[in-house]
């Protein structure tokens, strides 16, 4: 007995995915390319096209074997490698109950196991490194004085890249407590409070582009959303003249997203607790927030002083010797 993929896949986007769940477009464009790499390398190694497969092609060591491809072929890092096998185990969640006569196939793919991988050190940026960035794009032009206002937006509220270019220009909340409207992971809408300093900077903005509600507040040249890797553009751009003036920056491999750590970071610096950076950020578990106290080394090392005992002084060790310390370091 045959059990075509094709109407099954169709049914798990548009009933599933659309329907019951609801997903965000981000998610199901996640899944989507997921299931597209699958069937490529399906139609590769079985020589059937994608439309001819049948369920019982797809059985767990075939699936694993797709896995095995991503890390070594494509040299995808473990943490791409999870998330398509999550995307490929909700599929067949899915059919369990739609064909039940499967079950023992569709339970051995389940059973294969994510992969441990290691946690890169967070990266962020100190003060001097932001002001640095901050200094760097050309007020002199329109594109400058967008890409000004976007790092100062990016670097206050900590919002992730997708929430920044999908503001738009009624986004903004002026008044006695100016605050950015938006949209984060799972459809959560939150409201994130702006300094006067950039609030001020944004009311320029909009006046000088004599913005309208249903614009994009941060446009590309045509009017239109920025998108990701035009963002990652204009960051390295700015990293790039920036590091001129802050040789340190050079170090340092930086990211939109390494504007959202540094917010984290300079809560965690304040004495922020992690449930207010975490309602800050959108993060819908505290555990995420978590890893920027494995980052914040000022941090543990005031909690070594406190916890020091008394006839022990406060500080770290510091060789007494330059050729003691040079011998420490290696």
């Amino acid at each position: 007995m045959t059990t075509p993929v094709a109407p099954l896949i169709q049914a798990f986007f548009t009933q599933r995915m659309q329907q019951q769940l609801q997903a965000s477009a981000e998610t199901i464009a996640a899944y989507r390319d997921t299931f597209r790499l699958f069937l490529r390398f399906a139609q590769q190694r079985l020589g059937k096209n994608p439309s001819d497969l049948d369920l019982v092609d797809l059985d767990a060591p075939f699936l694993a074997s797709f896995l095995d491809y991503l890390e070594r072929e494509r040299n995808n890092c473990v943490r791409t490698r999870n998330l398509r096998l999550a995307a490929l185990r909700s599929f067949y969640k899915f059919i369990s109950t739609e064909r039940p006569e499967l079950s023992e196939l569709i339970q051995r793919v389940l059973a294969i196991p994510q992969k441990r991988f290691e946690r890169n050190d967070i990266s962020f940026l100190t003060s001097e490194e932001t002001d640095a960035l901050l200094a760097a794009p050309d007020p002199s032009n329109w594109l400058g004085r967008r890409d000004r206002t976007l790092l100062l937006v990016a670097v206050e509220s900590g919002l992730r890249v997708s929430e920044l270019i999908a503001l738009k220009n009624e986004d903004i909340v002026f008044g006695k407590i100016p605050q950015v409207r938006c949209r984060g992971k799972g459809r959560k809408n939150r409201s994130t409070p702006l300094s006067q300093t950039v609030a001020d900077a944004l009311g320029s903005w909009q006046k000088e582009n004599a913005a309208k509600p249903g614009e994009f507040l941060f446009p590309s040249r045509r009017g239109g959303m920025l998108s990701r890797d035009a963002v990652e553009r204009i960051v390295s751009r700015h990293v790039a003249t920036a590091t001129r003036t802050c040789p340190s920056l050079a170090n340092k491999r930086i990211s939109p997203h390494v504007l959202r750590h540094t917010r984290a970071m300079r809560f965690l610096e304040s004495g922020t607790d992690t449930a207010t950076i975490a309602l800050w950020l959108g993060h819908a578990s505290i555990e995420t927030t978590n890893v920027y106290l494995h980052a914040d080394l000022g941090l543990k090392q005031r909690a070594l002083d406190r916890a020091a005992p008394a006839c022990v002084p406060p500080g770290r060790y510091r060789p007494p010797d330059a050729l003691m310390a040079f011998l420490c370091g290696l």
